[in-house]
């Protein structure tokens, strides 16, 4: 599916960014020439570019919240606030009990519960802010974003909306594949006398011990 249209991806503000022109070397160059002198720093991927706009959304939601927040004060029990303010800008239908379409994996027609953050979004948001945390020189310690209260909270969230929506979230076994093995005869005796091996009797009694000098296995 199409980042554009993916109902769970969490909506954000992108950050704008400035990039300055490097300072002229004054060495014109030719027509059909490559900047062997010059290269341009990498992109960031897209795992980092949206790293750091969580990591800022993060960081004004504790600006913009009252009474205003630092980051060393921030705790498990705040974090799970930002992530139900974030709700707001959810796009994944999550029925409530007393709807018809409750569990209903496919509703046939509209209804008028409310649109909330997909868990799968939710869980992605804190595995990244986490790692932004611990970047900006957080101790792993004191992540808030790993705290056990958060982790509880992505666990309910997981099974309500799998309730509600009547998606089940357990993993599917793996099966097997079967793997088809050619049966190939081999002359026991033939082998025994090429390498030596002594089944009890010596060379001379290889072919009595196994009953027959043409006996065949499979491997």
């Amino acid at each position: 599916m199409d980042s554009a249209t993916d109902p769970n991806i969490i909506k954000e503000d992108r950050v704008p960014v400035t990039v300055s022109a490097p300072p002229s070397t004054g060495i014109q160059q030719g027509v059909g020439e490559s900047p062997s002198s010059s290269t341009s720093p990498a992109a960031p991927s897209r795992y980092e570019s949206q790293k750091r706009r969580d990591w800022n959304t993060f960081l004004q939601y504790l600006k913009n919240h009252k009474p205003p927040l630092t980051l060393a004060r921030c705790s498990g029990a705040h974090v799970i606030e930002f992530l139900k303010y974030l709700d707001q800008f959810g796009k994944t239908k999550v029925h409530i009990t007393g709807c018809p379409y409750f569990g209903h994996p496919n509703p046939p027609g509209p209804c008028s519960c409310p649109l909330k953050q997909a868990w799968g979004s939710l869980d992605a948001l804190i595995g990244r802010l986490r790692a932004a945390y611990e970047e900006s020189g957080g101790r792993p310690e004191s992540n808030p974003f790993a705290a056990r209260a958060v982790r509880i909270y992505l666990r309910e969230v997981r099974e309500g909306q799998a309730r509600a929506r009547g998606i089940p979230y357990e993993k599917k076994k793996r099966k097997r594949p079967s793997v088809t093995t050619s049966a190939v005869g081999v002359n026991v005796s033939a082998v025994a006398a090429t390498q030596g091996v002594d089944y009890g009797g010596g060379r001379g009694g290889t072919a009595g011990n196994l009953g027959t000098a043409t006996t065949t296995t499979s491997l």
